[in-house]
């Protein structure tokens, strides 16, 4: 479990680095909607106790993610680390799963981000509490998740939001700035 929360953690800490944009203005100050005394060990805490290694499996083609306030409507792909963190050539438009997180419905954190540009994840600085987030699977079943909590300004060398935790939520991320060490911007959305 300890390699594959490292190998999670690696690639979250690379892919913030990534999916950093050049934003017209800097995201609205958002006051989180659950204070978190210590985010990071009340995520660890929750996480399941497991002898091995969950293997999370790729997300399948046919998933989108859509906050229709918002006027975001994505498809989901599976993400690439190498191509993402290593060789910084993340693709526009689409978000992405960031691999060795539960895939939406699996009852862990599904781990979400895109570029913080219009018509990709821009205006999630804008997100409130309760608002409806909406994966759909290639199937057409609709999974609701409602905004639970908005962190604006996550450091961006905290991974432990990538953590395979329960219960069930989504945690969607973008970028804050063009500079590798400017925060995150993460959103966790529960199941309604």
């Amino acid at each position: 479990m300890s390699r594959l929360l490292t190998l999670v953690g690696v690639a979250a800490f690379a892919l913030g680095v990534v999916l950093v944009a050049r934003p017209q203005a800097a995201p609205a100050p958002v006051v989180p909607i659950t204070p978190v005394p210590s985010a990071s060990s009340a995520r660890a805490a929750s996480a399941s106790p497991s002898a091995t290694p969950v293997a999370f499996p790729a997300i399948p083609d046919g998933y989108r993610v859509t906050i229709a306030r918002l006027g975001i409507d994505l498809p989901i792909q599976e993400g690439d680390v190498e191509r993402d963190a290593v060789e910084q050539r993340t693709p526009e438009g689409s978000a992405f799963h960031l691999p060795g997180t539960g895939i939406p419905g699996s009852g862990v954190n599904c781990y979400i981000y895109a570029h913080a540009r219009t018509g990709m994840f821009l205006s999630l600085w804008n997100v409130r509490a309760g608002d409806d987030v909406i994966i759909t699977r290639p199937d057409g079943v609709e999974l609701h998740y409602i905004v639970s909590e908005v962190h604006p300004r996550v450091p961006y060398d905290d991974v432990s939001w990538a953590a395979p935790t329960t219960p069930e939520h989504l945690t969607l991320q973008t970028s804050t700035g063009p500079n590798p060490g400017d925060p995150r911007f993460v959103v966790i959305a529960r199941p309604a």
